[in-house]
C-alpha cells in the first residue's frame, strides 16, 4: 500500500488496479476529522457523541462494502464511524445472513395481516397498526382513509379501479387551473372514467394496444367555458385542446397503472400494452400488471388491492419528494421553509456510490445492478412509502426500515442469490443496545454484530449478555462451545489491526500507523493505489 502524507483534511483515491474491482471506477474521499455532537439516543444534551467522518465525491461498491464491514455508515455523501470507546452510545454494526433467517410469529404476523390487506378482508377502518409494519416514508397516517377510497363503499374491483382513474383525472384539472391553462374562477364538472365495452374496444387502438377506458370530461369543460364566454375569451374552449392538455398531464398516473394515455376527437382515452385477458379477469376484476424493475407481493385473482414493489436508481422524484415533506412536516413538526427540495436531495438522494450495471454475462452482478436504489410501496397505484438501500457486492444494506419492509428486502436478497451468490447478507444498520427503540432490529434472527476490534462477526446471542454489562465489549474475545459457555479466545497468536481513532499523535507514531492508509486501506490482502489530490475541495 503506497504511503500517503500525514495532513488533516487530504483527499485520497483507490483504483482497481490489481484490486480485483473489475475496473468499477475510482474511489475518492476527504478525511473530515473527528466530530462531536448531541446524541439523539441517550438526550444527554451535552457534546457526547463522538465519531470520525469523511467526505466522499465518488466511492466504488466494493470500497463501501470494506467500509462497512469495518463499522462504517453514509448518510448521502458523508460516511462516519463511531469512536466506540469514546461515545456516549456505541452503535454496532448488525447483519443477517438471508438464506438462514427464520421469521418469529410476530413476523409471519405481519405477513399476513398485509396480505389480508391486499386481499381486503382487513378492516383498515379499525386500526392503524398496518401502516407502523409498513416502512412509511410519509403518509402512514393517511393509509386508512386512502383504502376507503378504494375500498368504494363494497363496489367490484374495476368500479375501484374506474374510481382512482377519475380521482387522478380531476388532479389533473386542479393542477391546469393553477398553471393558468384553465380558468382557476370556475367550477368545472367532476370527470367519471367509463369502462369501453368490448365490441368497441379496438377503435382508435394500434395493434398492440387494446382501449380500455374513457373519460369526456374534455366536452364538458369545453360547455362551461363557452357559458362563460364573455369573461374568458382568451382561454382556448375546444374540447380537442383541452382533452390534449389534460391527457399530458395525466400520463404519469396512467404509467404507474400500466397503462397509456391519449387524447382522441375530444376523447381521453387509456390503453393497456397487451391483451384484454392480461388486464381484466372475466369477472371485471383487475389483474395487476408491472413494469419489469417491479416486484408484485400476493398478487391473485381474488385480490382486492393491487400492491407493487418497484426498485429504482436513486434519483430525484417528485413523489417521493411530496411523500418526505408530508411525513416531515407532521411527525416532525419541520417548518415547510426547511423541507426543500434540496434538503430531501441532499438527505436521500445524493450518493457517491458508482452504479455498476448488470451484464448478462457476469453472474456477480444482480440484474438490478450495485449501487444506490430506492424501493417503492404502491397501493393501488398511489405511492405509500419508500425505502432507501445500498446493493454491493455482499450485502443489501437499509438506511430505513420498517417491518414489512424488512421482510420484503430480506425475500429480495434470497432470490437475488440465484443470480448473485456473493450477496448473502441482509445489513440492518447500526444497533444500539441501550437503546429500546432498536430492540427489534436483532428479532430478525439469527443476526449477527461487528466487533469494533477485531472487525469480525459474533452471534447475537453470544452478544447480548456481555452487552448487559457494558455497553463497549470487544465482541470477539468470546465465542461459544457447543455447551454454549462463553471462552475467552486466545489471540496472542493472531495480528490484531487496531483501527480505533485517538487525538493522540504520540498513539498513532508509536503504532507506526498512518491514518489515510487506516481510513482506505479496508482490505490488507488487496492492492490499491494512492494518491494525494492538492488544492481540491469537495
Amino acid at each position: 500500500m503506497a504511503e500517503a502524507k500525514k495532513k488533516g483534511g487530504e483527499e485520497a483515491s483507490t483504483s482497481g488496479g490489481g484490486g480485483g474491482n473489475g475496473g468499477r471506477g475510482e474511489s475518492l474521499v476527504r478525511d473530515c476529522g473527528p466530530r462531536e455532537s448531541t446524541c439523539g439516543y441517550c438526550k444527554s444534551g451535552a457534546l457526547t457523541k463522538l465519531s470520525h467522518g469523511l467526505r466522499s465525491q465518488s466511492l466504488t461498491v466494493d470500497d463501501y462494502q470494506g467500509l462497512v464491514d469495518r463499522g462504517w455508515r453514509r448518510s448521502a455523501c458523508y460516511l462516519y464511524k463511531p469512536d466506540m470507546e469514546k461515545t456516549c452510545c456505541p452503535s454496532y454494526t448488525i447483519r443477517l445472513k438471508a438464506s438462514e433467517f427464520v421469521p418469529s410469529k410476530e413476523q409471519i404476523r405481519v405477513s399476513k395481516r398485509m396480505q389480508r390487506f391486499v386481499d381486503g378482508t382487513l378492516d383498515v377502518k379499525k386500526t392503524d397498526k398496518l401502516t407502523d409494519e409498513l416502512d412509511t416514508s410519509g403518509e402512514s397516517c393517511n393509509i386508512a382513509t386512502e383504502s376507503q377510497v378504494v375500498d368504494g363503499g363494497g363496489k367490484d374491483e374495476t368500479d375501484q379501479f374506474m374510481h382512482f382513474l377519475s380521482e387522478q383525472m380531476n388532479n389533473s384539472v386542479q393542477v391546469c387551473m393553477k398553471s393558468e391553462e384553465l380558468p382557476s374562477g370556475i367550477q368545472f364538472p367532476k370527470a367519471s372514467i367509463k369502462r369501453v365495452v368490448p365490441t368497441k374496444r379496438n377503435l382508435q387502438a394500434d395493434k398492440s394496444e387494446e382501449l380500455i377506458f374513457s373519460c369526456n370530461i374534455a366536452f364538458q369543460i369545453s360547455a362551461t367555458l363557452r357559458r362563460f364566454k364573455k369573461d374568458f375569451q382568451h382561454m382556448e374552449s375546444s374540447e380537442l385542446s383541452i382533452a390534449e392538455i389534460l391527457a399530458s398531464h395525466s400520463k404519469q398516473a396512467a404509467k404507474t397503472c400500466g397503462l397509456s394515455v391519449k387524447a382522441c376527437n375530444g376523447h381521453i382515452n387509456f390503453y393497456s400494452f397487451t391483451k384484454q385477458s392480461d388486464l381484466i379477469d372475466p369477472r371485471g376484476g383487475i389483474i395487476s400488471k408491472t413494469a419489469p424493475t417491479a416486484i408484485i407481493c400476493g398478487a391473485r385473482e381474488s385480490q382486492r388491492h393491487r400492491f407493487e414493489i418497484r426498485l429504482k436508481q436513486s434519483s430525484f422524484d417528485y413523489e417521493e419528494y411530496s411523500l418526505y415533506k408530508k411525513y416531515q412536516l407532521a411527525v416532525h413538526n419541520d417548518t415547510p421553509d426547511h423541507v426543500t427540495k434540496s434538503s430531501y436531495k441532499r438527505f436521500l438522494v445524493d450518493t457517491p456510490l458508482i452504479y455498476i450495471p448488470p451484464n448478462d454475462n457476469n453472474a456477480a452482478v444482480p440484474p438490478c445492478g450495485f449501487g444506490s436504489f430506492h424501493q417503492q410501496y404502491l397501493v393501488d397505484g398511489k405511492l405509500i412509502a419508500v425505502g432507501v438501500v445500498d446493493i454491493l457486492p455482499k450485502c443489501f444494506a437499509f438506511l430505513s426500515l420498517g417491518k414489512f419492509s424488512a421482510l420484503q428486502e430480506i425475500k429480495w436478497v434470497n432470490e437475488s442469490q440465484l443470480r448473485c451468490p456473493s450477496l448473502e447478507y441482509y445489513y440492518l444498520g447500526y444497533y444500539i443496545h441501550s437503546c429500546s427503540k432498536m430492540r427489534y432490529k436483532p428479532a430478525y434472527q439469527p443476526s449477527e454484530l461487528l466487533c469494533p476490534f477485531r472487525y469480525q462477526w459474533v452471534p447475537y446471542d453470544i452478544s447480548k449478555p456481555l452487552l448487559d454489562r457494558n455497553k463497549y465489549v470487544i465482541l470477539s474475545d468470546y465465542a461459544t462451545s457447543q455447551n454454549r459457555e462463553s471462552l475467552l479466545l486466545n489471540v496472542l497468536g493472531s495480528r490484531v489491526e487496531d483501527l480505533r481513532f485517538s487525538d493522540n499523535e504520540s498513539d498513532s507514531e508509536a503504532n507506526g500507523a498512518d491514518l489515510n492508509n487506516v481510513l482506505i486501506g479496508v482490505r490488507a490482502d488487496v492492492r490499491r493505489r494512492f494518491k494525494v489530490l492538492c488544492n481540491s475541495s469537495i
